[in-house]
């Protein structure tokens, strides 16, 4: 009887290979400023979704301000 070795599995050594090429990716120093770069940018979004709550904040106040100074009368 012939003993099967799980790591001659063709599907294994892809996983293998495959989880080798990610880590070398990850370990490389242009990953590393990709990265970097991500989070300048996840900043710059939350900075500039902040700013537009904010400048619509404003205007729908000033917006509801002028609507109930309105003389319906």
């Amino acid at each position: 009887m012939s003993q099967h070795n799980p790591f001659n599995d063709p599907f294994v050594a892809y996983l293998r290979a495959l989880a080798g090429a990610r880590l070398a990716r990850l370990r490389s120093d242009e990953e590393r400023s990709k990265g970097a770069s991500a989070i300048e940018w996840a900043i710059i979004t939350a900075i500039l979704a902040l700013l537009a709550i904010t400048i619509g904040a404003v205007i729908t106040k000033k917006v509801t301000d002028k609507a109930n100074n309105i003389n319906t009368g």
